[in-house]
């Protein structure tokens, strides 16, 4: 089955072009011009990932990307023409997953598509993990603690995991950056902070008294459930 992808875009060039070009490579392609009109396609359709147009009539993408994560964890790329670090960060808050500056090249959207829904895919065998409180499904994509399910995005997924994998040892935050891609890094190097401040508000996590995710300052940060802080 071809995976799905729902570009929300108000211009019709813009629309026309990605719609021509990705579906060249076997995407299945919906879009909208109207966030009203992505919501209803959001429960019809099901995306695989999500192509969000920060401009938008009636609301913008940012606030779009707020509704849409209310009820659904499907990979986010924002298309903005700002080039705002300070949107970027509320982008990230609110849970997309990268972001291209336009203009861009249709062939490096597809680069970036191809490799999200490809972290997405992953898959692996034995896949519930248990760390502390926390139980987590790989496959389900899933984490369950003392307080119940956790709603966590993708990308906070992926770091959660990257983290546990890694239990007790000091991770960079180069190695964190390298693991967890998708974001222009080098453009907005304290994503990386954003994304784990993010994954300890879920946790419920206390960077003063650590349950989970420790500071470890001038070198990174390190995961401690079921090790001593």
């Amino acid at each position: 089955m071809n995976e799905k992808l729902l570009l929300v875009e108000d211009d019709a060039k813009t629309v026309r072009l990605l719609t021509q070009y990705l579906a060249q490579f076997g995407y299945d392609i919906r879009s909208a011009r109207e966030p009203e009109h992505a919501l209803r396609l959001l429960g019809q359709f099901k995306p695989d990932l999500i192509i969000l147009d920060l401009m938008l009539p009636q609301m913008d993408g940012l606030e779009l990307c707020r509704l849409v994560r209310r009820t659904s964890e499907t990979p986010i790329i924002m298309l903005t023409a700002r080039g705002d670090v300070n949107d970027k960060i509320v982008g990230l808050e609110m849970g997309a997953d990268d972001y291209m500056p336009k203009p861009f090249e249709p062939r490096e959207l597809l680069a970036r598509i191809r490799t999200i829904l490809r972290r997405t895919r992953k898959r692996v065998t034995n896949s519930v993990i248990r760390s502390g409180d926390l139980i987590i499904d790989v496959n389900a994509q899933s984490v369950l603690s003392d307080a119940g399910d956790l709603d966590l995005t993708t990308r906070e997924f992926e770091l959660l995991l990257y983290f546990v994998r890694n239990r007790g040892r000091v991770l960079t935050r180069e190695s964190l950056m390298d693991e967890v891609r998708g974001v222009d890094w080098d453009a907005f190097n304290r994503s990386v902070d954003v994304l784990i401040s993010r994954l300890r508000q879920k946790l419920g996590d206390d960077p003063r008294n650590s349950r989970y995710i420790k500071t470890v300052w001038g070198s990174g940060y390190k995961f401690i459930a079921d090790d001593e802080a």
